[in-house]
């Protein structure tokens, strides 16, 4: 099992931290570093940051959002970013919500979201391959754009920039079993945001059953304290914001998720009690051994016992949401032979 190191996203603004800690990992034999967006700081132009302060770790997007930008956009990213960092680019994509989506990007949620998906990755695919202009008859990313509003003077197009990697890794956030099923058949790698280490089955039957070299690189919180309770508050935190304030009422799928692994009263109670205004209460409502499953947190000794556990499935590289150094090393002094290729066709 490989780790890498995610920083997410900035709050008010840039942490002063993450490129010393990008650094540290990398020092480290850490394998990859990954961003983030939601609504405020992109995920590209800070991993262009840290690729131009370090030189062998991977570079992820975990995850840049797909309504963000066209799939054509989001492939000129990745290959630009590819060749400026010599070849380190991972690109990781999600879809979102309904209240994101709508919201901020002022685009109509898809009616078929498994479909928007395979045809936003298809495009990409066909920019980094650079066999043929680019052409889709897609309902969700046409190419050319035929629409009635349209002039009718597009043509199809192949990129200008000859990408570095035809194979660059295409990984998908999915949380349910369909779009976990479909990430399998279509990706290199799928990013569970929650994972439970002891029944990964949670995601339905496919997760047994995976193609040879397929990353799964779930997020998990990573602190080493001695008081397991104090620890897991950030834990609760970040919880009680994405499973009440990341979606609707009635569309949520971060609770969705936690009603699926057996907390069904208590991701909708927390959904009530953050809509309503009442977070604190929301964070708490957040159930111990929930936020403890997903994580690792506590003394050096039972971040070791429960390591075992993630590396016993199918946990390919475990993406450590940790904000300090000590805890970095500590975790790399756990997770022996380190930054394996897993077949990601870099040199």
């Amino acid at each position: 099992m490989r780790l890498g190191l995610a920083l997410g996203y900035w709050g008010r603004g840039p942490s002063p931290e993450h490129v010393p800690l990008a650094q540290e990992a990398e020092r480290l034999g850490y394998h990859s570093v990954w961003t983030a967006e939601s609504w405020g700081s992109d995920a590209f132009t800070p991993l262009t940051w840290i690729a131009a302060q370090t030189s062998t770790i991977r570079l992820g997007t975990a995850v840049a959002q797909m309504a963000a930008r066209s799939p054509t956009a989001t492939a000129m990213h990745a290959l630009t970013l590819d060749h400026l960092s010599g070849g380190r680019m991972m690109l990781g994509l999600g879809l979102s919500g309904p209240q994101v989506v709508e919201g901020w990007y002022g685009r109509p949620f898809p009616k078929s979201p498994l479909t928007a998906t395979r045809e936003y990755v298809d495009v990409v695919r066909q920019v980094l391959r650079r066999a043929a202009p680019v052409v889709s008859d897609g309902r969700f990313h046409p190419l050319p754009y035929q629409g009635a509003d349209g002039t009718g003077l597009g043509k199809p197009l192949k990129p200008i920039t000859h990408p570095l990697r035809p194979n660059l890794p295409i990984l998908l956030g999915a949380e349910g079993p369909k779009n976990v099923a479909q990430t399998i058949r279509i990706a290199d790698g799928w990013l569970p945001l929650y994972w439970p280490p002891s029944r990964p089955e949670i995601y339905g039957p496919t997760v047994s059953d995976l193609p040879e070299g397929f990353i799964v690189a779930p997020l998990a919180q990573v602190r080493v304290c001695d008081d397991v309770a104090k620890g897991l508050l950030p834990v609760k935190a970040m919880l009680g914001f994405y499973i009440g304030g990341m979606g609707h009422a009635a569309r949520n799928f971060h609770a969705d998720l936690m009603a699926r692994m057996g907390y069904e009263e208590e991701a909708r109670r927390i959904q009530r009690l953050f809509l309503d205004g009442r977070r604190e209460e929301a964070i708490l409502a957040v159930p111990d051994a929930f936020a403890d499953e997903i994580s690792l947190i506590g003394p050096r000794e039972r971040i070791a016992e429960r390591l075992e556990l993630w590396r016993k499935g199918p946990v390919t590289d475990l993406l450590a949401l940790s904000p300090d150094p000590h805890t970095l090393r500590v975790l790399a002094e756990l997770n022996p032979g380190r930054d394996n290729e897993l077949g990601l066709g870099l040199s």
